[in-house]
């Protein structure tokens, strides 16, 4: 008969299969039924908070995966091991990886005394009871790498009959389960505006995102747009009606080797063409992998990359000196191919010298409106997509102009927050006025160019003031309006390139 004095205090955990994979997978509330009947059976007491649900169906394969195994293990680990036993339905519940299994089970028996017991699996006393539970967990564990096999064969395979595996990106859709997606029309309009204004009007990123989120537009997570989300959105090749698998690894997220991607023709529409999918590529490829010019994340200076040596054309690098005794930071530019010995000229100078020189020319040619740039020709660009989505962002803010008068007359929002929330919709819908007017006014060829290059000026020199502004930013934003800007040492002067994308 059980009595007080063998009584032990026992935790359950439970957790299902990724996807209900196992052939006869009991549901949790059954492993929890069955485990709780096993400890009155067994004079095991199990409190209800000691009752470990693992949410969602975690796998196996990992614990660091599993935060309720994790919890669970760090109480029996706690001065006061609150537990004596841990009830699983199956071992393979526990861990499916033998090597984890095995340093958690001896872990947990001889620093904190506490058993794992399957309640389907008994095990004999003894060394034959320790063999039958390795050979449980070698199955277990054979069982996902066979399954893992299976499942990425059968990806693979599903792959290059064209069908889409992944979530849907923004512009499409899955309107029924295992069917292709289908386009999103509003979603799919955003999608073609940000890939003209990267290859036609060759906008910045930073740039970009600016007139994204000032329009109110919303990613695929209804977040505001940033640099990472273009460069997701512009190297989707899934936009062209493509299928590609197997880019990255899943536990990593590290990009594999090109020849080991499935690219294969897709069952769902296309958003945009593949030809300017391959611009899109050619000029992010260029700027963030060519030898001669630097991506803006891996400078240390925003002028870096833009800076040109007179004598032999090569860039100034960039140096940092700290001053530790005052604190303060130096930067210096040199000609890299005088720093390797293949220029016999210096061109040392230094960023105190070089910055206000830089901005200063940017503000003159604001002030005297005259400024010298060369044209770089583009498509012409059509503006229907961002004119409806403006459009529609308009329309937008009429409803919220309703909803904070009725929040206002309803009593809910007080007079002062609803004169706040008033002036925040006009300045909204001012921008949208101003980039409306920009859209829908007919170019003067005689003007039209010169009052571009000077707006694109204007903007870039209120961001290179800005001290909130991080140096990729300001970096990107030089590099938006300067081709170059080449030092002559012996003349000590700098000469600017200015340059401007055609647009309308």
């Amino acid at each position: 008969m059980n009595t007080a004095d063998n009584l032990k205090i026992g935790a359950i955990y439970v957790r299902v299969s990724t996807g209900r994979q196992d052939e006869h997978e009991l549901s949790p509330d059954s492993q929890i039924k069955l485990a709780l009947e096993y400890g009155k059976k067994n004079n095991i007491f199990i409190p209800e908070e000691y009752i470990f649900h693992e949410k969602g169906g975690a796998s196996g394969k990992r614990a660091d995966n599993r935060p309720y195994f994790q919890k669970m293990i760090g109480m029996a680990k706690s001065q006061t091991h609150p537990f004596d036993v841990i009830l699983v339905w199956k071992f393979s519940r526990f861990a499916r990886n033998q090597e984890e299994s095995i340093v958690y089970k001896t872990m947990l028996r001889k620093n904190c005394n506490v058993d794992v017991i399957s309640i389907s699996e008994p095990l004999v006393d003894g060394p034959f009871g320790n063999l039958i539970e390795r050979i449980i967990e070698w199955m277990d564990e054979y069982y996902v790498i066979r399954l893992s096999g299976d499942v990425t064969r059968g990806m693979t395979e599903n792959a290059q009959r064209g069908n889409y595996q992944a979530r849907p990106p923004l512009g499409y859709r899955i309107e029924h389960k295992g069917e292709p997606p289908v386009i999103v029309p509003e979603e799919a309009e955003i999608v073609r505006m940000i890939f003209h204004k990267y290859v036609n009007e060759n906008l910045s990123l930073l740039e970009i995102c600016r007139q994204l989120n000032a329009m109110g537009l919303k990613t695929s997570h209804n977040k505001d747009f940033e640099k990472r989300s273009l460069v997701y959105i512009l190297q989707n090749i899934s936009y062209t009606g493509k299928v590609r698998w197997n880019r990255t690894e899943n536990e990593t997220n590290r990009i594999r080797p090109e020849e080991e991607w499935i690219i294969t023709e897709g069952k769902h529409p296309a958003i945009i063409t593949e030809e300017l999918f391959n611009d899109a590529q050619k000029r992010f490829q260029a700027e963030h992998t060519t030898k001669h010019r630097k991506p803006s994340s891996t400078v240390t200076h925003w002028l870096g990359g833009v800076l040109k040596c007179s004598n032999c054309g090569r860039t100034l690098s960039t140096s940092k000196q700290i001053d530790k005794r005052y604190g303060r930071t130096y930067y210096h530019f040199q000609c890299y191919g005088y720093l390797k010995g293949k220029c016999n000229v210096s061109h040392c100078i230094s960023e105190k010298k070089v910055v206000p020189h830089v901005l200063n020319a940017l503000k003159d040619a604001l002030d005297t409106q005259d400024v010298k740039f060369e044209i770089k020709k583009g498509t012409k660009p059509e503006h229907k997509s961002e004119l409806k989505l403006i459009e529609t962002a308009m329309e937008k803010i009429k409803d919220k102009e309703l909803r904070i008068k009725k929040a206002y007359r309803d009593g809910i929002d007080t007079l002062e927050e609803y004169k706040e929330n008033k002036e925040l919709l006009l300045n909204e819908k001012h921008l949208l006025e101003e980039k409306l007017k920009t859209i829908q006014t007919e170019p003067d060829p005689n003007t039209d160019y010169k009052a571009s290059m000077l707006k694109r000026i204007s903007s870039v020199y209120e961001l290179l003031l800005d001290e909130t502004a991080s140096t990729v930013q300001k970096n990107e934003a030089i590099k938006s309006i300067v081709e170059k800007i080449v030092y002559n040492k012996q003349q000590g002067s700098l000469t600017i390139y200015f340059y401007l994308n055609e647009t309308p």
